[in-house]
């Protein structure tokens, strides 16, 4: 399957190393470090890099083969729910593994030599230079993937898309934290546009690391607004509002809006922006550049919400939106 699906958009990676993922262990790198894997971006390729292992690529390589067996790398993920794979051998071509299965564990500690990995994707037939998408129906959650390829070679990337899982039993109802944090389970679900920046990026953890780590829309040149829909963590009450425009000093929107509703689950995909269930939240207000802007006594408290519609006037760039409160228990 080469086409991108919908779950790249609409899920997080719990594989990226900006939610705590790493690389822990693989039977062997000896072409191209293992740590690669996982690394941000697309893979890149240098005609005239080499190092002394031989010619640099921009993944996880293993060397020829000339036993029995397979390799593999495991990866530590941030703890959540798996929705899909993209097994990417983009600039391996006469040196990508043929095939290639992923299992999964859900353990607290590394896993060892008793762990029990039960299979999440079964034995799939790989391209070279392309990129391999799997959707994944499994409701439970995992922290470790491995990654096998049969019987060596490199992949240039791994992505695990999902939703990451928190354990709110011991949270206290009165304590605010942030609800759509996408380490909280919060996912960005659909938006208008997103030429600059993804939309997923608004609810990373850390500040942005450049204004291409945020969300950012092209120039408007009709009338009306931009907009992205999130879904936040945990249900709750939205008290402070934090938006960050870090980077965006010439493209930074004019003003912003956001409204919230409490929505089913079942409802995600069916979400009409204009419906009338949407509460304003926070009204539309002027943004400045490249600056952190804090609300607190423009924030109607309008009651438990479960999803929010961060409207931006008429378009531009955010590297980050907090959504601060306490959770809501029925």
């Amino acid at each position: 399957m080469t086409d991108k699906p919908s779950f790249t958009d609409q899920f997080i990676d719990l594989a990226q190393p900006r939610l705590g993922a790493v690389v822990i262990r693989a039977s062997d790198d000896f072409f191209a470090a293992k740590e690669r894997l996982i690394k941000p971006g697309p893979p890149v390729f240098m005609a005239d890099k080499y190092d002394d292992h031989g010619k640099w690529m921009d993944g996880w390589e293993s060397r020829r083969k000339r036993d029995s067996g397979n390799d593999y790398c495991i990866v530590q993920l941030c703890a959540g729910t798996i929705r899909g794979f993209d097994i990417n051998t983009t600039f391996f071509t006469g040196n990508f593994p043929p095939q290639a299965s992923i299992d999964g564990c859900c353990e607290q500690a590394q896993p060892g030599p008793n762990t029990v990995w039960e299979s999440l994707l079964d034995v799939v037939d790989l391209q070279g230079d392309a990129h391999h998408y799997f959707e994944i129906q499994d409701q439970r959650v995992w922290t470790h993937v491995r990654l096998n390829i049969f019987p060596d070679g490199g992949i240039a990337r791994l992505r695990v898309y999902g939703e990451a899982h928190r354990d709110w039993t011991d949270h206290a109802v009165d304590e605010w934290v942030d609800l759509a944090a996408m380490e909280n389970g919060g996912r960005a679900l659909a938006c208008n546009d997103m030429h600059y920046g993804h939309m997923c990026n608004l609810i990373a953890p850390g500040k942005a690391a450049n204004m291409g780590d945020g969300w950012e829309t092209r120039r408007r040149r009709e009338a009306g607004y931009d907009w992205v829909l999130l879904k936040l963590g945990h249900s709750g009450s939205i008290r402070k509002i934090e938006l960050d425009t870090m980077f965006f000093k010439g493209n930074y929107p004019d003003s912003c809006s956001l409204m919230g509703a409490y929505l089913s689950e079942s409802s995600d995909a069916d979400i009409d922006i204009d419906a009338p269930y949407w509460q304003q939240i926070l009204p539309q207000m002027k943004l400045g550049p490249d600056q952190l802007h804090q609300f607190i006594k423009n924030v109607t408290d309008v009651g438990p919400v479960t999803h929010v519609l961060l409207k931006i006037f008429p378009d531009g760039g955010i590297s980050r939106l907090r959504l601060l409160g306490p959770v809501f228990r029925k």
